[in-house]
C-alpha cells in the first residue's frame, strides 16, 4: 500500500457521528503508530483535505473537498441525475431508497431519500462506507464485477457486521451467481439486524458495474408481498439510472427505454 493511499484512507474514518477525530483516535482506528499517522495528517492538512481545530487539536474535513466536490458534480453531475430517480422510487414504494458508487472495495453513498410515511424508518448514515459482502448494494455490485475486484474483496478478512453476515467466500460466490440470474440481490439483517434490503447494479460505459441502487425496509414491514413488489420497481429504476448516467446495462435492449420500463413496473 502506497503512502498516498495510506494518507487518503484516513479520510474514510469520518462519519456523520464522528465528524472530528484526534490523533490518538486516528491511530487506533487505522491500526498504525502515531508518528506515521501524524505525518499523513500533516500532509492532508497542508493540502486542504483536513483542517485542525485550534483548541481541541482534532481534525475535520477541509475546504479542498468542497472545491473538488463542486468540480466533480459540474463535470459529472451524478447526484443531480440520480436524485429524481431515487426520490421517485422511494415515493412509489414508501420506503427508503439510496444510490451508491463503487470506491475501491466499498460503496460510497451518493443520494438517499425516505418519504417518512411510517412510524418506523431505516436509519441511514450517508457518510458511512458500505462493505460489498454485507449489503444488498454490495452483493449486487460483486455479482456483476470483474474477477479482479471479486477476488480482491473475497481474499480479505470479511467482517461480520451482524450474526447473519455471510463471510464465507464460497457462499458469497454462490449467492453472486443467483444475483446474476435474478438481476437483483436481497439480504436480511446482514448489515443491520433490523433491516431487509434489495439491491440492483448500476452500469457505466461499456457495461462495467459502477455502483448500485437499493431499497431498505424495516424487518417488521418486510413481508413477502412487500418484497415482491419492490423487485420490479427497483430493477426498472436501476436501468433508468444507468441510462441517465450514460451507461449501458448488459441486459437492456436497444429498443427499450427507461421510461417505458418504469411505467411497466408500476
Amino acid at each position: 500500500m502506497g503512502t498516498i493511499t495510506k494518507a487518503l484512507e484516513l479520510l474514510d474514518h469520518f462519519t456523520k457521528a464522528r465528524s472530528e477525530i484526534g490523533l490518538g483516535d486516528f491511530a487506533r482506528l487505522a491500526g498504525r503508530d502515531k508518528a506515521t499517522v501524524h505525518r499523513h495528517l500533516a500532509e492532508l492538512e497542508r493540502n486542504g483535505f483536513l483542517e485542525q481545530d485550534a483548541v481541541t487539536r482534532a481534525y475535520r474535513l477541509g475546504p479542498a473537498l468542497l472545491r473538488l466536490t463542486a468540480v466533480r458534480e459540474a463535470a459529472f453531475p451524478v447526484r443531480r441525475l440520480l436524485r429524481p430517480i431515487v426520490t421517485e422510487l422511494a415515493d412509489d414504494l414508501g420506503e427508503l431508497a439510496h444510490a451508491s458508487l463503487l470506491q475501491g472495495g466499498m460503496l460510497s453513498s451518493v443520494f438517499h431519500y425516505d418519504p417518512m410515511r411510517h412510524g418506523t424508518q431505516v436509519s441511514f448514515d450517508a457518510a458511512e462506507m458500505l462493505p460489498l459482502h454485507a449489503t444488498s448494494s454490495g452483493l449486487a455490485v460483486l455479482a456483476f464485477a470483474d474477477a479482479e475486484l471479486v477476488d480482491r474483496v473475497l481474499a480479505q478478512p470479511l467482517a461480520p457486521m451482524t450474526e447473519k453476515t455471510i463471510t464465507n467466500p464460497d457462499a458469497l460466490r454462490a449467492m453472486m451467481a443467483e444475483v446474476r440470474a435474478a438481476g437483483t440481490s436481497q439480504l436480511d439483517s446482514a448489515f443491520d439486524t433490523e433491516v431487509t434490503s434489495q439491491g440492483a447494479p448500476l452500469f457505466g460505459q461499456g457495461g462495467k458495474v459502477i455502483g448500485a441502487l437499493s431499497v431498505a425496509v424495516p424487518r417488521a414491514r418486510a413481508t413477502p408481498d412487500v418484497l415482491a413488489a419492490i423487485t420490479p420497481r427497483l430493477k426498472a429504476a436501476a436501468q433508468a439510472a444507468t441510462f441517465s448516467l450514460g451507461g449501458r446495462d448488459p441486459e437492456f435492449t436497444q429498443t427499450d427505454r427507461p421510461s417505458q420500463v418504469l411505467s411497466q413496473a408500476k
